[in-house]
């Protein structure tokens, strides 16, 4: 969990054999109001690129996306999904990534369930816990391009 190789992967480090084209990031709990971080940092990788899925079941769309009711109902495999969510929620969600073949979780800074990370991690799925993508993003963005 949390090793900088696994961090680069999902952002698309494209020495890792990882095309250069968006990465789609499905983001759970992401928010329509501007002032919280799900919508901050999600505009902010939008914006570097990264094609959001919008996982949210009360909103009907955000940043010009529209909104899914859960993972299941996504369009596409998501490259990684990018939870907003209390910790109590992330089981559930590593249950349905398991269940979709879904590989990679990143769960947000000050978010921890080092149980359901260490559930994930047994079923294949690689899991970077209680760190900010923009963070990561904007520490590596000059290895990213």
């Amino acid at each position: 969990m949390n090793e900088p190789k696994t961090i680069l992967e999902m952002l698309g480090h494209p020495n890792l054999g990882h095309p250069t084209s968006p990465r789609t990031l499905a983001v759970i709990g992401l928010s329509d109001d501007p002032a919280k971080p799900s919508h901050s940092v999600s505009a902010y990788m939008q914006q570097h690129g990264y094609r959001l899925l919008p996982v949210n079941p009360s909103i009907s769309e955000v940043l010009g996306e529209p909104s899914y009711a859960s993972l299941s109902d996504l369009p596409i495999k998501p490259d990684v999904v990018n939870v907003f969510r209390l910790p109590k929620f992330i089981p559930a969600i590593v249950d349905e990534m398991i269940a979709l073949g879904l590989k990679n979780l990143w769960v947000q800074l000050g978010i921890v369930n080092l149980e359901a990370a260490t559930h994930a991690e047994q079923a294949g799925i690689h899991v970077v816990m209680d760190r900010c993508i923009l963070i990561e993003h904007a520490r590596y963005k000059t290895l990213l391009r």
